[in-house]
């Protein structure tokens, strides 16, 4: 049986394990600033404020946190435990994502030349990171933002990708169609056209689950 008091433990531990307020934690996930702070946590009848299933999910997926460690965190016997140092993930100039030796043929991470960041644990034991280079990308990411990047998520319609060709050009688009024969892409930024790329022109195609702003 989960309490009260064990739900809202879990959120600061998982907060403290992104290194983030409780605030933090809220605005990162896309939530109002106050979702997660202690005022929120019983009515002013002194009743208690359950957070919603839909706040935890968007601040499990902003951390790229698994439910099964945001279960652990539910359970764990002190504050040490959220303290459990960070996995780090591969990171890459996105400048670089483009050179050879640095993917197999699955899309995953391989060779030298990768750097390591420290990151709450993830799901895809192939996931990895790739730094944001110049403007290309607004309004939706930045010079020097961090994407993490999941070869194994299932990608749906409306998902932001980081998609590789054969001809060693890599691109970040969001999926707007895919049919045996072809992707169709939309462009991040106005400015730049969307694409249709033959199905057998591209090496492979990963999903975005995070970003960090």
């Amino acid at each position: 049986m989960l309490t009260h008091s064990q739900i809202w433990s879990a959120i600061d531990r998982l907060a403290e394990r992104a290194g983030l307020s409780a605030s933090g934690l809220a605005r990162r996930a896309g939530l109002d600033p106050t979702t997660f702070n202690k005022s929120k946590r019983m009515t002013a009848e002194g009743r208690a404020r359950w957070p919603s299933t839909e706040s935890i999910s968007k601040a499990l997926t902003a951390s790229g946190t698994p439910v099964e460690a945001f279960v652990t965190l539910m359970h764990a016997p002190d504050a040490h435990a959220a303290k459990t140092p960070a996995k780090t993930l591969p990171l890459l100039g996105f400048a670089q994502a483009g050179s050879g030796g640095y993917f197999n043929d699955a899309g995953f991470p391989a060779g030298e030349g990768w750097d390591h960041i420290p990151f709450p644990e993830v799901a895809d034991e192939h996931a990895y990171a790739l730094k944001v280079n110049g403007q290309s990308m607004l309004p939706a990411y930045r010079d020097g933002d961090v994407i993490l990047v999941s070869p194994t998520a299932a990608i749906r319609r409306g998902d932001r990708v980081v998609v590789k060709t054969r001809s060693g050009e890599v691109m970040v688009k969001e999926l707007k169609r895919r049919i045996s024969s072809a992707i169709e892409l939309r462009s991040l930024n106005a400015e730049h056209q969307d694409r249709t790329l033959f199905s057998e022109d591209v090496v492979w195609m990963a999903r975005i689950l995070w970003v960090s702003q």
